[in-house]
């Protein structure tokens, strides 16, 4: 059946998965390793700053998976300006080279000032954005529910838009959903639906909407079993995916009888 559906496209390449996954907040590298492969991913994102500075839980990170199978989504998480993230952008290019992706111009621009609730800039976001497009850099902005920016991102070249559900790591589901279907029904680029998911019903209600596509990675990593909650992930994405193409029936107030009322049996 999902053979109905077409890939995912972000910037001209072409991905079978529908939910990309991160590889902070794992208990151990095993379980970030297992997690990934049991979630189906293709798309995995990486803080360049933790890996260069070799951040507790990231020690060897970059080296633990397969970059040859897992196409790599360096994210400027820990930036605060807009200056900062451009430059952490152009490492995060040359770490994905050394890595053997002499091609991957991806970047997960994050610019969040905020300590408390994590919430990102939207100004300083949209002047990264311009200069990352102008730099070459497929550019996927981290993003309040916001209709409106989320337009100006696509305009001046942005390769997604990636709103949140809820904040960073709170497992609160989708509580902005009237903007998420704003951004969805406006965009013409994908729509990837990031951060505040906690649990697999929460990705299929994000992909029934009509998001091109998640980023899941607090609610797998912090699971009790985070391979059992990733292959639980997958599949809640590539369900909710299937629904919104089958296209659901309408709500109804009343009741409607499966069985057909004509030709039934009267004494």
């Amino acid at each position: 059946m999902t053979t109905l559906d077409s890939p995912l496209v972000i910037a001209g390449r072409s991905f079978r998965s529908r939910l990309m996954t991160g590889t902070g907040k794992y208990r151990s590298i095993a379980d970030m390793q297992q997690s990934v492969v049991a979630s189906g991913c293709e798309i995995v994102t990486v803080a360049v700053r933790r890996v260069q500075t070799k951040a507790p839980g990231h020690e060897g990170l970059a080296e633990a998976l397969d970059w040859s199978k897992i196409w790599m989504l360096p994210n400027t998480a820990g930036c605060k300006t807009a200056e900062e993230a451009i430059r952490v952008a152009r490492l995060g290019r040359e770490m994905a080279k050394l890595l053997g992706q002499e091609d991957n111009n991806f970047v997960k621009l994050e610019v969040i000032p905020d300590t408390k609730y994590l919430l990102p800039d939207p100004i300083g976001t949209l002047e990264a954005a311009e200069q990352l497009v102008k730099e070459g850099f497929a550019v996927l902005p981290y993003i309040n529910a916001d209709p409106l920016l989320a337009k100006r991102l696509e305009e001046v070249g942005c390769a997604t838009v990636m709103p949140l559900g809820s904040p960073i790591g709170s497992g609160q589901g989708i509580k902005n959903a009237a903007n998420i279907q704003i951004i969805i029904e406006n965009a013409q680029v994908p729509v990837v639906v990031d951060a505040g998911l906690g649990a697999p019903s929460e990705a299929a209600q994000a992909m029934e909407m009509g998001a091109s596509a998640l980023l899941i990675n607090t609610a797998i990593a912090e699971a009790q079993n985070p391979v059992a909650m990733a292959r639980a992930m997958g599949l809640a994405a590539e369900a909710g995916r299937l629904a919104y193409l089958a296209g659901r029936i309408p709500v109804k107030s009343h009741a409607s009888a499966s069985s057909p009322l004509t030709g039934t049996i009267t004494q």
